[in-house]
């Protein structure tokens, strides 16, 4: 841990934090859809495009057929069913009527697509569990483990337990805790048909769906600001993201100049040659983030197979890192379908590569998007990216984000019987 982040805490009454102390998450979500703030333009403009007939990412515009093609899971690759159904009812359990009412909807519901990162409740989706009793959130809690790996559910509870701290230290406890988030079921919980669920709120969005034993973790939003909590209770968490960042940096380091140069798209992560619009205002250099569903990311950089075996090496251990959400059985899975696309995955770079610097970068194929990217400030005051500030994505592109293209072919299937 360094503390480095301390330095660029705000005063207690500064403005940006001050002018929203002490409101709860609904006043908190009125005032963040006021025009002409910077919050009210994202609202504005992420608002209308969940509503968009879900197609899939893709990297040129057309939806490739029969790349998720839906089969029961092999053995020794399950998904565990048994104890997420076991763990999803004793949720709805301890819920009231309005409650269950408020968490369920249909598998292929459009709700699936309301999930954001930010810290202002854009959409109102399920039950916000920070104003739900204990015995919620713990089976809320135990839900998450109950579907992902040991250290992935870690990970994402992790983000929780940060974006808490962050509360604690900029006094903002109303807004940023560690249960300020939503959680959402879809589809009735089976141990056959398919059915899922999702939770999301600031830096942390996961959304989970199994069918026949097959599971599909995306998209995923996995981000910290800052990556440690050096204070309280939680002391020692640290590094939360080192896997991902190392790898990124030892790939570049195993690239030859040429490739390096090609795979480096920009130079600085605000750069004169980007187009108009290539940083965002809130994804900053992220493309597949929330809201952007159907949205077409060409490949750039360099393509994996054309790498030193070092390099590649390394690009599939940024695909393992990203995945390893899955149990291992699902994550085995996972890992054998980008495999397979090897030939047609690419890894691109802004900013530099040395160590210490902050960078952005993606590794993309037909069936895998995963992006890192360091980002400016949001409740602690600095305009350009530091290291200590990082934001993850994963998605699957050509239409099972969701796992709609499984659940599409389930549906199908059952509905011809």
């Amino acid at each position: 841990m360094s503390g480095e982040y301390r330095q660029y805490l705000f005063p207690h009454d500064h403005p940006r934090v001050a002018e929203v102390r002490g409101m709860d998450p609904y006043a908190y979500r009125d005032h963040a859809r006021t025009p002409g703030t910077f919050t009210g333009g994202l609202v504005e403009g992420w608002t209308p495009l969940y509503r968009n007939e879900f197609r899939g990412v893709t990297e040129d515009g057309t939806l490739r057929e029969g790349l998720h093609p839906f089969e029961p899971a092999r053995p020794g690759e399950e998904a565990p069913v048994e104890a997420m159904v076991a763990a999803a009812h004793d949720l709805l359990a301890v819920l009231d009527d309005d409650g269950r009412k408020r968490i369920c909807f249909a598998v292929d519901a459009v709700e699936w697509q309301t999930w954001a990162n930010p810290e202002f409740m854009q959409f109102d989706t399920g039950l916000r569990l920070d104003l739900q009793p204990e015995v919620v959130r713990e089976k809320a809690l135990a839900l998450m483990a109950a579907s992902l790996s040991p250290e992935g559910y870690e990970l994402a509870h992790a983000m929780m337990l940060i974006n808490g701290f962050l509360g604690e230290l900029v006094d903002l406890t109303t807004v940023l805790n560690e249960f300020s988030y939503n959680i959402a079921l879809y589809g009735q919980p089976d141990l056959r048909a398919p059915w899922g669920w999702q939770l999301y709120g600031h830096h942390c969005a996961v959304n989970c769906l199994v069918v026949e034993g097959r599971m599909v973790v995306s998209p995923v939003f996995l981000g910290a600001e800052p990556d440690e909590i050096d204070a309280g209770p939680h002391a020692g968490l640290a590094g939360v993201f080192a896997d991902r960042i190392s790898l990124g940096t030892a790939l570049m380091a195993a690239l030859p100049d040429d490739q390096r140069r090609a795979a480096t798209v920009y130079q600085h992560m605000v750069d004169p040659a980007m187009p108009p619009g290539r940083v965002h205002p809130g994804d900053e250099r992220h493309l597949a983030g929330a809201f952007q569903d159907n949205r077409v990311i060409p490949f750039e950089g360099v393509r994996v197979a054309d790498m030193p075996a070092e390099a590649r090496t390394a690009a599939l251990g940024i695909a393992e890192a990203f995945v390893r959400l899955l149990p291992e059985g699902p994550r085995r899975a996972r890992m054998r379908e980008v495999e397979q696309h090897l030939d047609e995955t690419w890894f691109c770079w802004i900013g530099g590569s040395a160590p210490g610097d902050v960078f952005y970068y993606r590794l993309q194929s037909p069936v895998l998007i995963a992006e890192l990217d360091h980002h400016c400030g949001v409740f602690l005051d600095y305009d350009t990216p530091q290291p200590f500030h990082i934001h993850t994505v994963l998605r699957t592109p050509h239409g099972n984000d969701y796992g709609r293209a499984w659940v599409r072919q389930w549906q199908e299937r059952h509905a011809a019987r």
